[in-house]
């Protein structure tokens, strides 16, 4: 691929050779930086860093001694062949002393996370677990799902496998306790109980139908649920159900019976929980071939709070062991650790590694591998869960190597791509107009990497499909092309995007030739480009595929690509309509005070408190908006003014 400025432009994984790989370097040559670098060193603890000849960061590593770890890079032969290419690769180095193996330990996990060097081993997939808050910033209660820092008064309780654990146990905790989870805008404005009182999953303490006090009973025993004290939460509430049951009081009887039987339902979808300590996390680590898999279980209050399967990159030299070593470190890098951490492989640094996340604990922490007893049954429930996610990755990766065979000869390209990006366009009679790009590859859809792209240009006609894909195809390439040459140039050496090798666009000839133009003004000549057009009568299985240079080609209805491809425009089409849905709502449902420079969520609740909404907002003059807690005679001035302006 070569751009206009005749710069060779970045080529797929598959193709690209790996960083400091090249054959002008040496073994010896490594050596000889390696040794002349050591000769400066001290016997301290730290972490050094190895550097290729671009400025890529290749390796991040830890020492209890600088001086004894970095000279034993000078002894390649009878070292993992890892070692022996990231010597050979390594132009310099750079060090940082620390006062100790402890704090050299955090500060490696850390520049791992940030720099993402090729021969560690790396943990992706690392967003922050999902909490549920009983958030105490209202007088009254609300329980909420929260993610993030913990800034908002109130209790937390987590962390949860996934957001979907927690959307589950809210919505049966809402049965068995009645709390609200409507925000408090909407809860300071209701008039009368909304659906979810009509459901039997609110209490609706916004209308008075609770009082506060008996609201705050309901608020203690979801506390002392979630807090690991299930079983006498349940107690009472059976107690409750007899006496009302022998007072006649069928009614009030048959809501504690439902939210008993809410409670049970929670604690049948917890599976086993633990009887010999409250909270811990156990992680077992499954490996086949140059795959890793390692399965994390979280137990907190005595309860299974659900389950997470990562897959670390890793070179096929590391055994479990040293996977799960440097994959504990990053993983507890910006998240709190438990009292108890139970491992299914151990290794030489693990009292180490218990040091330093009971220094970055407000706890002490023990990190075990259970012999025996309940503990070790339940690291052996969490490999064989590990073993099982990593025979279905590599089912699924062998699945779609055989489609990307598939579609290589399909295609005429010459090897089977790596990433393919998919492109979709969506507006209503050209409003809100954006584009769509998804991303999939040998394991599959990457939806980390799906991006959208406002259409900015303001001179596009309505439903000028053509116009709208020209440009997002501009400043995605145009991008990739800056992106690449920063990279080269040293300035941006962590931020290395992938090419793709395929694009499909959703199109006939017509979009093919507006995308193919703009690749051409680039000066990109080989990402293969693909349209793909719907059969006559929109019929799925008569699709046909252009291609520059080649006739269009229809492939047989059945034919496993054509349904693989199919499901790449599918997920395209979908991820395209459903953001556009939601953009299009936030439209809709937007405030005109939202527009005002000045106006946030504070000024603008007291005015909707105020007048009730915003039209009437707008309608009221100066001296009226000024009489609203907050608003200055100037900022009642820019308010009028908006408004006037705008009917004006």
């Amino acid at each position: 691929m070569t751009t206009a400025q005749g710069a060779k432009a970045p080529i797929s994984n598959m193709a690209r050779p790996r960083s400091g790989t090249g054959t002008d370097a040496s073994v010896e040559s490594g050596v000889a930086v390696v040794r002349r670098l050591a000769a400066t060193l001290a016997g301290s603890p730290g972490v050094y860093r190895m550097i290729d000849a671009d400025g890529n960061v290749l390796y991040v590593g830890k020492a209890r001694n600088l001086k004894k770890r970095v000279l034993s890079y000078t002894r390649v032969s009878g070292q993992p062949n890892r070692i022996a290419r990231m010597v050979m690769a390594t132009a310099d180095m750079e060090f940082i002393t620390t006062e100790t193996e402890t704090d050299a330990l955090l500060l490696e996990a850390n520049l791992i996370k940030k720099l993402k060097p090729h021969y560690n081993v790396i943990l992706r997939d690392d967003k922050s677990f999902p909490y549920i808050l009983l958030a105490r910033d209202h007088a009254v209660p609300q329980i909420v799902k929260h993610r993030g820092a913990r800034s908002r008064p109130g209790d937390y309780f987590g962390p949860f496998a996934s957001a979907g654990a927690v959307n589950r146990t809210i919505n049966a905790l809402q049965r068995a306790f009645l709390l609200r989870s409507c925000s408090d805008p909407v809860y300071d404005n209701r008039t009368r109980p909304c659906l979810l009182y009509q459901i039997k999953r609110c209490s609706a303490p916004c209308t008075g139908e609770i009082d506060e006090k008996a609201y705050d009973l309901l608020v203690d025993e979801t506390v002392r649920f979630l807090a690991g004290r299930s079983q006498r939460v349940k107690e009472t509430l059976l107690a409750q159900m007899e006496e009302a049951s022998a007072a006649l009081d069928f009614e009030r009887a048959a809501v504690y019976r439902d939210r008993i039987a809410a409670l049970s339902h929670i604690q049948a979808h917890q599976g086993i929980n633990p009887q010999t300590f409250k909270e811990a996390d156990v992680f077992a680590v499954a490996r086949q071939g140059n795959q890793t898999c390692v399965q994390v279980f979280f137990f907190r209050s005595g309860q299974n709070w659900g389950n997470r399967a990562y897959f670390p990159r890793a070179d096929a030299s590391y055994d479990e062991a040293q996977v799960l070593e440097t994959f504990l470190a990053q993983f507890y890098d910006d998240k709190p650790c438990p009292r108890l951490v139970l491992l299914s492989h151990d290794f030489a640094k693990r009292r180490l590694l218990q040091d330093a996340l009971s220094l970055k604990s407000p706890h002490a922490v023990k990190v075990a591998v259970p012999r025996r007893g309940e503990k070790h049954d339940l690291v052996k429930q969490a490999l064989s869960n590990a073993n099982d996610a990593l025979a279905r990755r590599l089912a699924v990766a062998s699945s779609q190597c055989r489609m990307l065979e598939g579609v290589a000869e399909a295609f005429g390209l010459e090897q089977p791509p790596e990433r393919i990006e998919i492109y979709d366009n969506s507006h209503i009679s050209g409003s809100h107009p954006f584009g769509a790009m998804v991303v999939a590859g040998p394991e599959g859809l990457v939806r980390n990497q799906y991006r959208t792209f406002n259409i900015k240009t303001p001179d596009i006609a309505a439903g000028d499909d053509y116009a709208m894909m020209r440009e997002v195809l501009t400043r995605r390439f145009t991008r990739l092309l800056r992106e690449d040459d920063a990279r080269r140039a040293g300035n941006e050496p962590d931020t290395i995007r992938i090419w793709p090798d395929l694009v499909i666009i959703d199109g006939g000839a017509g979009q093919l030739s507006a995308a193919q133009a703009v690749l051409d003004d680039l000066g990109i000549s080989d990402v293969a480009l693909v349209a793909i057009a719907k059969g006559p009568d929109r019929n799925a299985g008569r699709e046909r595929f252009f291609q520059t240079g080649r006739e269009p080609v229809m492939l047989a209805p059945r034919d496993p690509v054509l349904y693989y491809l199919q499901r790449l425009r599918d997920e395209a089409h979908r991820f395209a309509i459903g953001t556009h849905r939601a953009r299009r709502k936030k439209a809709i449902s937007g405030s005109p005070l939202d527009e005002i420079d000045g106006i946030g969520p504070g000024r603008k609740r007291a005015l909707l408190r105020h007048f009730g909404s915003s039209r009437e907002v707008g309608r009221a003059g100066v001296a009226d908006l000024q009489a609203v807690s907050g608003i200055s005679k100037a900022m009642a001035e820019r308010i009028h003014a908006h408004f006037h302006e705008a009917a004006d």
